[in-house]
């Protein structure tokens, strides 16, 4: 398979390669937009430096990508407030047509002759362990693989890229949860090329730890008493792939990875071993299903699928899904301690969002059973029984046990009534909001919100039809 192997990374590489042509376009406008932020920043009451990262800068962008990011570096005693006014205000002179995004603080991003522009400001630190803000790492990145990447190996980069992108696994968005660009660089240098970062992938076990710079190891250099504690495993990382940031040794790169996507790129690198092809380097969309579709495949599989729907909170795409997340984790957990049985789990979102969730168990019986302590621990037994006899003598209770208590092997049990014997009616009652949900979710539901189930949830496919392709049609 070695050149059938590597006659499909040369046909990618020729692809992804940019031309001459395209380079020479980039450089003019990274040039004028250059001298055009340095304008803007000129009239400012500091010093400031204006400094091009990423991949652009470091050689390793796809063909046709169109993105530049430059960085405004300010001086590091500069106040938080003036360097937020400040950078605003010279994204703002810079692309006018722009808009205002927010990650730990204010960024402008816009549009300037065909290129999409990320004008960010951050401080001017001395080295990357000196970080006012997450992204006053980003300039020592790149500067750290300025000196390391050589033509084969950024060519391997962008191989590799496209292969992320392909299987669906590339960026670092608290969507996606995938592999970065930085973190794609470091893993093609710190393996010599893209088919040994494949080989090495196939065969991990996470978790993985990588050390480019060794930083563990300068660690037990500095405090030798320590030597049982010194490692990857000293830094108290918790990820399947932990890769040490080479100029920041208190950071995973690949902290924002789910071991999904880890899993993932496992199975696709064997796959593209074991069969090289093309177009496992092109992203696989789905034809979105329509109501019908989604209806005969509800029908196909026996189960009910119920959605909770409601206004996407206004966030940005970092804010949003850890919240979707949570709140579907939430909802799935007590579905679950409910009887419910939550066979599988998705959200989707664009200006409306769901929680869409299929159950094995649409309906409980009107009884639960609840188990109280072993007769013989006395105390305890006697506070369960009573409480549960006393209950059962109140007729105007609503919720007392039609049975019981009684005792059943050796303990005392009660069979009360349950308190909802539907996904549904627990979904559209005020008990949904008593589970762990996003703050901003929780206040969307408080809003409105309304409750699918069963061939209901086929109304969803007009704006979700490919995210229900990919959830009834699931591949690795």
């Amino acid at each position: 398979m070695t050149e059938e192997f590597d006659a499909v990374v040369a046909a990618i590489r020729d692809r992804v390669t940019p031309d001459d042509e395209e380079r020479e376009r980039l450089r003019t406008v990274i040039e004028r937009l250059t001298q055009r932020t340095e304008a803007a920043a000129a009239d400012l009451p500091v010093e400031t430096d204006v400094v091009l990262v990423g991949s652009t800068a470091r050689g390793t962008w796809l063909a046709g990508d169109r993105d530049v990011d430059l960085f405004v570096r300010f001086p590091a005693d500069l106040d938080r407030e003036d360097l937020e006014a400040y950078g605003l205000r010279v994204g703002r002179e810079v692309l006018p047509d722009g808009r205002e995004e927010y990650a730990e603080h204010p960024y402008t991003v816009g549009e300037f002759e065909g290129f999409s522009v990320d004008l960010v400001p951050c401080y001017d630190v001395a080295d990357a362990t000196a970080i006012q803000s997450a992204v006053d790492r980003t300039p020592f990145h790149t500067a750290y693989l300025d000196e390391r990447l050589d033509d084969d190996i950024a060519a391997d980069v962008r191989v590799a890229k496209a292969f992320l992108k392909g299987i669906g696994v590339y960026g670092a968005d608290l969507k996606t949860r995938g592999f970065s660009g930085f973190l794609t660089e470091l893993l093609v240098l710190e393996y010599g090329g893209f088919r040994p970062f494949l080989d090495a992938a196939a065969d991990w076990h996470p978790p993985v730890e990588l050390d480019p710079e060794d930083h563990a190891a300068e660690r037990e250099t500095a405090s030798p008493s320590r030597n049982d504690e010194v490692g990857t495993a000293d830094l108290a990382f918790d990820d399947p792939l932990v890769v040490i940031d080479p100029t920041d040794p208190e950071r995973n790169v690949a902290a924002a990875l789910s071991a999904a996507n880890v899993a993932r790129l496992q199975h696709y690198a064997r796959d593209l071993l074991a069969d090289p092809r093309e177009d496992r380097f092109e992203p696989d969309e789905p034809d979105p299903l329509d109501a019908a579709a989604v209806r005969e495949a509800i029908a196909a599989r026996g189960t009910t699928p119920v959605a909770v729907t409601f206004d996407a909170p206004d966030l940005v795409d970092d804010q949003l899904w850890p919240q979707l997340r949570k709140s579907r984790q939430g909802i799935v957990a007590e579905l679950d301690r409910r009887g419910f049985d939550v066979f599988r789990s998705e959200s989707f979102a664009d200006d409306r969002a769901v929680v869409f969730l299929e159950l094995a168990v649409a309906d409980r019986p009107a009884v639960e059973r609840h188990d109280g302590p072993p007769v013989h621990v006395r105390d305890h037994a006697r506070g369960f029984y009573e409480k549960y006899a006393q209950a059962g003598e109140d007729s105007s209770a609503p919720t007392s046990p039609p049975y019981g208590p009684f005792v059943a092997d050796d303990r005392y049990v009660v069979e009360r009534a349950r308190e909802f014997t539907t996904a549904r009616d627990f979904l559209a009652s005020d008990a949904l909001f008593e589970v762990a949900l996003g703050a901003h979710v929780e206040s969307a539901l408080e809003a409105d919100y309304a409750v699918l189930v069963g061939d209901d949830v086929a109304a969803l496919a007009d704006d979700f039809g490919v995210e229900l392709a990919r959830y009834f049609s699931p591949k690795p």
